[in-house]
């Protein structure tokens, strides 16, 4: 593991480079911000009645991940601007990312592995429409200009970036960097959005902003293979399209806001329901690789709830649901997810900057689905031989605590019952620390 250094030095840089008011100035030309996370993981040894190709390791485990990003930005002409971010990530996973519907940590990349591997994360273009309405000042911040814009405005975005960076934007559970690290809490569980293994696809987004109003449209590349890296250029016959709804409010003085996100994705999908019919036919366990000869089409619709309660504390929930007749293709094996959490700021104990979060989540499979795995079938991250089913549910809080100004140590507990729908195993506990620098 030879990361330490390069994070030290990563650090004491973001003391440096930021200013002295945290923000740039307005109408910025360039920017140059960048990230560097560090995260330990301990997986408890936990009791297992039995375990198959795809479980969770019932044995004690350690893991980490290392990434470092840079942020680029330029502005090409008014409203027009353009990103670029390199980024370096290593790791080790828990279970080679196997055995839970939600897995422990959102630095994990499907596809991490202990060398120091340095790839184009992000490289897009943006430009925007102003149309009327008041003024609002956006801050300089990651892949984002200092500038003005108007409550009123159409956003055009195309290129290579992360679906969530679009859609499904949440102020208190969305970034594993500084927030909740389970999978089950980055965005929806059952949001099977289209990314290639290290989360990231090509496409183009539609953002239209009237005041309180926003309404967002966009198409993306699938990858080729389930959860695997090259994409599907494909984009008029293999496609993820994603359309959101969002409404800003004000409850008591408190902004809030409301997500209605509707998804489906076309591809070269297995039906569990034929591998079922295979299987029933030829004898053995069912598999998803003998029957993935068609396209199909797989759908779902989430809702998600944001609300500060005072200045320094906020709420949200989300569910979803998602049609579970397809296999997983691009993020976790969930097919209804259920999601809560508590946010505080440290201002109360008179540290200001510090965060405390708690969140619950409820993972489950549709029925076709479970019957797969409970006849031996392999998923991409789950096949335990067997299954007693249960819904899956994840407790996780975590304290960021600042240790120099935008660096911040976080202790993060996760409690999994019922780990990989199996009440036949667990419950497992994972202990967290994490160092996240900014500059």
């Amino acid at each position: 593991m030879r990361t330490p250094w390069l994070l030290a030095m990563l650090v004491s840089t973001s003391a440096m480079a930021q200013q002295a008011d945290g923000t740039a100035a307005q109408d910025e030309r360039f920017s140059v911000h960048g990230q560097a996370t560090y995260v330990w993981q301990r997986k408890s040894g936990f009791a297992a009645a039995y375990s198959g190709d795809h479980s969770l390791l019932a044995t004690r485990e350690n893991s980490y991940t290392f990434s470092g990003t840079l942020f680029l930005g330029a502005k090409l002409w008014q409203g027009g601007e353009l990103y670029f971010n390199p980024e370096i990530v290593q790791g080790r996973p828990i279970s080679n990312v196997s055995g839970l519907g939600g897995p422990t940590n959102g630095e994990m990349q499907k596809t991490s592995g202990p060398r120091l591997t340095l790839y184009a994360a992000r490289g897009f273009f943006r430009q925007r429409f102003d149309l009327g309405g008041a003024d609002q000042q956006v801050v300089s911040a990651a892949n984002q200009l200092a500038t003005t814009v108007k409550s009123r405005r159409l956003v055009v975005t195309i290129g290579n970036l992360a679906v969530n960076d679009i859609f499904d934007r949440n102020d208190y559970a969305g970034d594993p960097r500084g927030q909740f690290l389970d999978w089950s809490l980055l965005t929806h569980a059952a949001w099977d959005f289209p990314a290639d293994a290290r989360g990231y696809t090509w496409g183009g987004a539609v953002e239209w902003y009237h005041d309180a109003w926003a309404l967002r449209a966009g198409r993306f590349e699938q990858p080729k293979w389930p959860n695997q890296l090259p994409l599907d250029a494909q984009l008029f016959r293999h496609f993820g399209d994603q359309v959101e709804i969002e409404h800003d409010h004000a409850i008591s003085g408190q902004p809030g806001k409301v997500l209605l996100l509707g998804f489906r994705g076309r591809a070269v999908m297995a039906r569990y329901s034929d591998a079922l019919a295979l299987a029933d036919a030829s004898g053995g366990a069912p598999s998803l690789d003998a029957v993935r000869t068609r396209e199909h089409d797989k759908t779902g619709v989430g809702i998600d709830v944001q609300q500060a309660i005072t200045g320094d504390a906020g709420a949200f929930v989300r569910a979803m649901h998602a049609d579970g007749r397809t296999e997983t293709y691009a993020f976790s094996e969930v097919d209804r997810s259920l999601s809560a959490g508590l946010s505080l700021k440290g201002a109360r104990w008179g540290r200001p900057d510090d965060a405390l979060g708690v969140a619950l989540a409820v993972n489950a499979l549709s029925p076709p689905h479970r019957d797969y795995l409970a006849r031996g079938g392999l998923g991409f991250f789950l096949g335990d031989g067997a299954l007693d089913y249960r819904n899956e549910r994840i407790i996780e809080t975590y304290y960021a605590l600042q240790v120099a100004k935008s660096t911040h140590l976080s202790l993060d507990w996760q409690h999994i019952d019922n780990p990989g729908y199996n009440h036949a195993r667990g419950p497992v506990h994972v202990l967290s620390a994490r160092l996240h620098a900014e500059f």
